[in-house]
Order: structure tokens, then sequence, then C-alpha cells
């Protein structure tokens, strides 16, 4: 076996947001891993599908179940049935997630307090019951917040988004620093634009004339690498660091906010530089 097949092989990973996007490529990359792998899902449909195609290729080693991020009693009880069935957590991705539009004056109260219960809320439940058992473990845990560019920086009309991963990465570093004693890290992800079900949706929702496969193709050349071909970030390119942040070769990273937004934030709203071998002019 291959040292990428080894990596996780003695590991036990909980990912919430499991069936599908970028929660589902996390799973199955830490599966490829060796991992033995709990995920959960609010959407029944979606982790039985999930399941099907995750037992074709590790049957034994992956667990679905129906689970709402939101709800203190379904967080506990994902985290007491892996215990139960894989002997313990050390590694949790907190990949559930939504996406919901407006502004703080015109956004309804309960869609607020919707996305900060599943967006922010959720990580904290999660890693409220997966850290006991991570502390069991003399080498400690690792635990990734799946966060956006936009807690770093914003569109308009995303109030409660913008809000709800801004609050997870302020939360990132107060857990680093609470759980370092205990050798559990944790670290946040922050994307652009990548291509999951949540960005079609929204495509759906802007298209106007335009097909969505149109929309998400314009949004991911927005991004210095995806212009030239209209490339968008796949789930998989996010799930790869997502990983490398549980594994034992970023042993010295807590507290950390990574980008992975093909150098969206890079750059300043401002007029461009354009440069020749002689001259330098501003356009």
């Amino acid at each position: 076996m291959t040292e990428r097949e080894l990596e996780f092989a003695d590991k036990v990973a909980v990912v919430t947001g499991g069936s599908t996007g970028m929660g589902r490529a996390v799973v199955e990359r830490l599966v490829q891993g060796g991992a033995r792998v709990a995920y959960c899902s609010n959407d029944a449909a979606g982790v039985a599908a999930a399941q099907r195609g995750l037992d074709a290729v590790a049957p034994g080693r992956v667990s679905g179940q129906v689970g709402d991020v939101a709800r203190a009693a379904d967080m506990q009880a994902l985290m007491k049935t892996t215990t139960e069935r894989f002997g313990g957590i050390d590694l949790l991705a907190n990949c559930a997630g939504i996406q919901r539009y407006g502004t703080a004056e015109d956004t309804p109260e309960e869609v607020w307090d919707e996305v900060l219960a599943v967006n922010l809320k959720g990580c904290y439940l999660a890693s409220r019951y997966a850290i006991p058992e991570m502390r069991k473990h003399t080498g400690g845990g690792s635990i990734v917040h799946l966060s956006s560019v936009q807690g770093l920086a914003c569109q308009t009309n995303v109030a409660a988004y913008a809000a709800s991963k801004g609050g997870l990465n302020a939360l990132t570093r107060s857990m680093a620093l609470d759980f370092a004693p205990d050798r559990i890290r944790v670290n946040a992800v922050c994307p652009g634009s990548v291509d999951t079900p949540m960005l079609r949706a929204s495509a759906e929702l802007f298209r106007g004339d335009k097909s969505v496969d149109q929309v998400v193709s314009e949004w991911g050349a927005s991004h210095p690498l995806g212009r030239g071909y209209d490339r968008v970030c796949s789930p998989q390119e996010v799930a790869e660091v997502i990983v490398f942040l549980l594994s034992p070769r970023a042993s010295f990273m807590t507290g950390a906010e990574i980008k992975v937004d093909g150098g969206l934030l890079a750059g300043l709203g401002v007029a461009s530089l354009t440069t020749d071998a002689n001259h330098q002019t501003e356009t």
C-alpha cells in the first residue's frame, strides 16, 4: 500500500455535512487514507445515496447517519455512535453549511437564526461532543472548520452568512488556544467559489437568462487562477487542504485561517497596472 493509503490507517474521523459537496470529498479522501469515517447530514435521502457509493469502495469503514448540526442531541448522538462503532474519535471536519442572502435590514430574523445555527453553532456543538473523546488520546486530535473567504472579506447582500463565517474564524482561534494543552489542533479553511450543490443553487437564484453552468463559469473566472479557462475550484481541491490540516503533516499548525481561493483575496479593487518592456501604465 502507498503512504497516502496508510496516512490515516489508525484514525477515526467525523465529518459533518458529509453526504455532498466538500464534505463528501473530505469523507472520500479520508477513506482513501485508510481512516474509518462517520458522517452526518440532515437529508436522509442524501445519506442513503452517499452510503451506497461509499460502501462500494470501503465496506464497513464508513458510517452515515441523519443528524442536524444545530441540534445538541443529534451531535451528541453522532459522537456516541461513532465511538461505539469505531472505538473513539481522532479527527473532526465541520463541513455542514448553508447560504442565504440579504442585508442586515431585510434578512428575516428566522433566516438569520437559521444561518448562525448551522454555520456557527453547528461547529460549536460538534466540537463540544467530539473533544472529550479526542482528549482521551495521548496524541490529541485535530479539528478543521470549513469557513469561507466571506469570513475575511465579503460581497454585498450576505449579512448572515458573512457574520457566521467571521464568527467561525474567531471560534477557531479561541478553540486553538483553549485546547492546545490537550494537543488538539483547530484550524479553518476559507474557500472561494467551489463547484458544489450549494454554489449551483446560488447560481440558479441569480442566473437570469444565463444557464447555471455559465454563471458558475463566470464566478470561477473571477478568481485569478480561473482566468483564461473559466475554471472553478473543485471540492476535491479543498478537501486536500482540509485533510492536510487534519494530518500529522500539519502538526505545528493551529489557529490558522487557510485560504483556498485561487488568489481571489490577493488583489485590490483599484485600477490595474499593465507592464511591457519599456514602461508601466495605469489603466
